[in-house]
This record gives structure tokens, C-alpha cells and sequence, in this order.
């Protein structure tokens, strides 16, 4: 039996991480603690990039556009949508959330997604690391292992077969 895992090691991996500006006390946190994440499991700051994008609805764009350039092992996408009194919320939470999967299927590199989709911001704040842990860290780790399980399937050699 042949098992493939991604390690938790960022050593030598570039990452992109596209953020949403809208509820900025959330992302920002979010942000933190994924740059931190990054960092703590060996990625090199110099290694990391930062793209800023108006809302969580224009994350998917944005981050098409980083996957495609072929310059990271992993992107992610960081962004918060909090409920209101109108059906605006359901729009944008559920069109970012399908951007994002429409992108992690196509891309060439792995694909993480932080977005918060809370019913208030007490909620947010909790999830950006307040109480709940840091959501934005947590993406970094999956990006980081989702890097590796790929460099790793893209090395494999199938069984029987010698690699040259």
C-alpha cells in the first residue's frame, strides 16, 4: 500500500494570501494569523505574498489570477461575511465560497479557503482569534499540507514502476 500525506513543513514553499479589505477588524486578524502560521511551520517572509482586494465577493477573482501565475505552491483566501437585515448576505457568502471551490479545482497549486460567513461580528471576532482559534491560521496549515500532498502525488511513481 502506497500512502501520500502532505507534511507540515513550509520550508522552501511560496504562498499567496488574498485577503478582503470589508470587515478589516476581522481579515486583519485573520491575516495575522496566517502570516504567523506560515512563518512558525518554516515558510520564509520573503516567501510570502499579500494581495488586497475590496470585499470577500471579489476574492475568487483575485485569487484566480494568483494561482494562475504559476509563482506559489499554495494560495489562500481570507475574507469575513457577516449576516444583515437583508438577503445580501446569502448572495455574497455563497458565491465567494463557490469562487473559491471553482478556483481550487482548476488551480495548479493548492487552494485554501479562510472565509468566515457569521451571524454577527461577536461571532467574526471569535473565529479571527479571539476565543475559536484563528480561522486564517488554520488555512495556512491546510495550504501548507495541501502544497505537500501535491508535491508528492506529482512525484509519485506508480507501483511497479521505477522512476528514472
Amino acid at each position: 500500500m502506497n500512502v501520500y500525506e502532505g507534511s507540515l513543513v513550509a520550508t522552501g514553499l511560496r504562498f499567496a494570501v488574498v485577503v478582503a479589505r470589508f470587515n478589516s477588524l476581522v481579515t486583519e486578524q485573520l491575516l495575522a494569523g496566517a502570516v504567523d502560521a506560515l512563518r512558525r511551520h518554516g515558510a520564509d517572509e520573503a516567501a510570502i505574498d499579500v494581495y488586497r482586494c475590496p470585499g470577500t465577493f471579489e476574492l475568487p477573482a483575485l485569487l484566480k489570477r494568483a494561482a494562475a501565475s504559476g509563482r506559489y505552491d499554495g494560495v489562500l483566501a481570507l475574507g469575513a461575511v457577516i449576516r444583515g437585515g437583508t438577503p445580501h448576505f446569502e448572495y455574497v457568502a455563497a458565491e465567494a465560497t463557490k469562487g473559491v471551490g471553482v478556483v481550487s479545482l482548476e488551480a495548479g497549486c493548492a487552494i485554501a479557503m479562510g472565509i468566515l460567513t457569521c451571524d454577527t461580528m461577536e461571532q467574526a471576532l471569535e473565529r479571527a482569534g479571539v476565543k475559536a482559534g484563528n480561522k486564517g491560521a488554520e488555512a495556512a496549515v491546510a495550504a501548507i499540507e495541501q502544497a505537500n500532498v501535491f508535491k508528492a502525488a506529482a512525484g509519485a511513481v506508480r507501483p511497479g514502476k521505477r522512476s528514472e
